[in-house]
């Protein structure tokens, strides 16, 4: 009810004062489960856009043609139950529009469906199946009126960490763009009192909650759903905890565990890790070492489309890590390849800057399995932590992922999340192979 409510009183939220400006944002995220009941919902927003708000364009874009399909369907379904009256003339297989202006279009997923189209109200279901391309033109198409705020509604269950409904979660946050999320217990059916909570395989989740429900699915059903599939795929898909991790690199990094206040201990020794960019980003990440082999992760520092020399004047200055406290600076050895044009390299322009640079040639895999030891070894302990000060390198331990399909063993190269990870895997190849790096006393 609350997406309804928003959905509907985003057009007269702004005008409780008489006034004719339009003050509230349309926009919305709605991340629940399967059988939420998310498409159905939506299709009540559009009727209820459709019959209240004069000529209100609404479209409907999602992941595939069926799934578009099925919502319009629904919208036709309550049409049938005595709104016909609302109709202006006969409704068409992917149309359907209203004596008062208003209508409704199926689009399919084509950059000239959805460019072509200047509109109120755009719902966009299961988006995390969307081809990014025509998700960015999406983006564009709506307009507000001097009556309607223009809307773009995302609906869609979460199922990878490094897909577009992560992503659009995350900017939500951040902008305030509101987030209605619901899962299974939202919507099951009451639990009767003669069902055993012990004897429930959904108890430990439950907890009691379908005591209180008053919902429609059914309990066998989800009982069943959940013995069919893994328990990573029952927490993402049905009582949306988080995605999938089954693509993911790092699966056994935990936020919990992994991230935690560090501040800089001048009693340890510093360390860099650097991966070159220009278009892709510069990374650099300071790291200390305790006494008893924890890698401390204390700051980053990402940029796009800088120069060398500026990147050597930040990692240098920064506060409060001076250059004669780093003990090495670690690198892509690529970084030693002279420029045809410029006749330098990134890393002869770094050390004629003062910075001690360090590299070994390793593969990508070898780096990764050191990370992973460092993240849980054979005995289960952990000697990695990351401060929250490290946004980028977090995100890229969770979404950092292997391709979708084919044979292809290593990691995905999207210039997103590999380039944190490149710079950390430089750390651990370099300190576990020098010795002359290690801080002793005597």
């Amino acid at each position: 009810m609350d997406y309804l409510w928003h959905c509907y009183n985003s057009d007269f939220a702004g005008n409780a004062s008489g006034s004719t400006s339009l003050t509230t944002s349309g926009d919305c995220v709605v991340w629940a489960g399967r059988g939420g009941g998310k498409t159905l919902l939506a299709a009540a927003a559009t009727l209820l856009d459709c019959i209240f708000k004069p000529n209100c364009k609404v479209r409907i874009l999602a992941g595939s043609e069926l799934q578009a399909q099925r919502m319009y369907d629904y919208l036709l379904e309550f049409l049938r139950k005595g709104f016909e009256g609302f109709l202006a003339g006969p409704v068409h297989k992917n149309k359907c529009s209203f004596v008062n202006g208003s209508d409704v279009e199926v689009l399919t997923q084509s950059a000239a469906s959805v460019r072509g189209s200047h509109i109120q109200k755009l719902r966009c279901d299961e988006i995390e199946l969307f081809d990014r391309q025509i998700l960015e033109a999406a983006k564009f198409v709506t307009k507000s009126t001097d009556g309607i705020v223009g809307a773009m509604e995302s609906l869609s269950t979460m199922h990878q960490p490094f897909g577009i409904m992560h992503e659009l979660v995350g900017k939500a946050s951040s902008c305030g763009t509101p987030i209605f999320k619901w899962c299974v217990w939202e919507v099951i059916e009451n639990c009767p009192a003669d069902r055993s909570c012990s004897r429930c395989p959904l108890n430990n989740d439950c907890r009691g909650r379908a005591r209180k429900a008053s919902g429609y699915l059914k309990i066998d059903d989800c009982i069943a759903q959940m013995r069919r599939s893994s328990r990573a795929a029952f927490e993402s898909e049905m009582l949306c905890l988080r995605p999938s991790l089954e693509n993911v690199v790092f699966a056994e990094f935990e936020p919990d565990s992994h991230i935690a206040p560090l501040d800089y201990n001048p009693a340890l020794p510093l360390y860099r890790a650097i991966d070159f960019g220009f278009v892709n980003p510069f990374v650099c990440l300071w790291i200390q070492v305790d006494a008893q082999g924890t890698v401390k992760i204390i700051d980053e520092y990402v940029k796009s489309r800088q120069t060398i020399d500026v990147h050597a004047d930040e990692i240098k200055n920064r506060t409060p890590f001076s250059e004669e406290q780093v003990l090495a600076t670690f690198c892509d050895p690529a970084g030693a390849g002279v420029n045809d044009v410029t006749g330098t390299s990134p890393v002869f322009q770094l050390r004629q800057a003062g910075v001690k640079l360090r590299y070994k040639r390793s593969s990508i895999l070898e780096g990764i399995e050191l990370v992973r030891r460092s993240l849980r070894s054979g005995d289960g302990r952990s000697n990695l932590i990351i401060s929250p000060r490290c946004g980028r390198l977090i995100e890229a331990m969770q979404c950092y992922h292997y391709p979708q399909a084919g044979a292809e063993e290593l990691p995905l190269k999207d210039g997103i999340y590999d380039h944190p990870i490149d710079a950390l895997r430089y750390f651990f190849v370099n300190y576990n192979s020098s010795n002359s790096a290690r801080s002793r006393k005597y």
